[in-house]
């Protein structure tokens, strides 16, 4: 005991151990001390930089539900304003006004709807007059189907397609006579039409067979359409062929063949799903 007495006194009374002038463990104890604090730090602002990401995500969604449950707000706020408003109207207004009302709202309807499907179809027939006919005659003469050849001129059609459906080499003078007779083949005949000579006029030509084809299929498949009253099964109609303005329609699921008959088609009840 009286040993380890004396070795504690000797101890606390002898001088630390301090490094001598000029050393330099003390700078590389601050080195090192300087390099653990900024490993460290980086550790934690690496922690922290995913945390950050993290929390900025979840500000955004919640920013983003945050306007949608206002435009919600704001959306439901007005629509009962406008049945509270509706509401008190019918209670002021006779029921004759208010069939009046409703019948000049329908009125007014139907003459938006008309005037919307004869702009639709004034730019159909001008899309079809200018890009369509003439990719469905091509098509029709063997060429490739509409859509693969883009760039083609009603006046190249003339001397038709090879047997690999690459268009022939149009001829200064072509045959007029055997074209219109390969006209009269695909398209069928048109009523004789006299000039001022008594001669019947050659004006037809591939692009505007293939066009007429095309709008007298689209008016027939909206007039069945119409006449059927919803009933699928009595909206097809009877195409004499195969054509390549059928086959476009089929392809551009505007219209459907019958499951069981190639000659009858119909355009597609888009808006079936919506009623059921």
């Amino acid at each position: 005991m009286e040993i380890m007495v004396k070795a504690y006194t000797q101890a606390a009374e002898a001088e630390p151990f301090l490094p001598s002038n000029g050393s330099v463990l003390p700078a590389l104890l601050t080195l090192r001390k300087a390099y653990q604090t900024t490993e460290e730090t980086n550790t934690y602002i690496r922690t922290q930089a995913s945390a950050l990401e993290r929390a900025r995500k979840k500000v955004e969604e919640e920013q983003i539900n945050l306007r949608e449950q206002q435009a919600l707000q704001t959306a439901l706020e007005k629509r009962v304003a406008a049945l509270r408003g509706d509401l008190e109207t019918r209670e002021e207004k006779t029921p004759w006004q208010l069939a009046k009302e409703k019948v000049d709202g329908l009125g007014q309807q139907k003459k938006t709807l008309d005037q919307q499907t004869a702009a639709t179809m004034k730019r159909l027939d001008w899309f079809i007059e200018n890009y369509l006919a003439s990719m469905l005659a091509a098509e029709e003469l063997g060429g490739p189907v509409v859509g693969e050849l883009t760039e083609i001129e009603p006046e190249e059609l003339s001397a038709g397609f090879s047997a690999h459906g690459k268009l022939k080499k149009a001829k200064d003078h072509p045959d007029e006579d055997k074209r219109q007779r390969r006209i009269d083949e695909i398209w069928g005949s048109a009523p004789d039409q006299q000039d001022g000579k008594g001669k019947r006029k050659r004006d037809r030509d591939e692009a505007s067979e293939a066009g007429t084809e095309m709008r007298d299929l689209i008016e027939q498949l909206l007039n069945k359409t119409m006449e059927a009253g919803g009933d699928n099964s009595a909206s097809y109609i009877r195409i004499p062929r195969e054509s390549a303005a059928a086959r476009f329609l089929v392809r551009s699921n505007v219209a459907e063949f019958h499951a069981k008959d190639a000659q009858r088609l119909r355009l597609i009840d888009f808006g079936r799903e919506l009623d059921d």
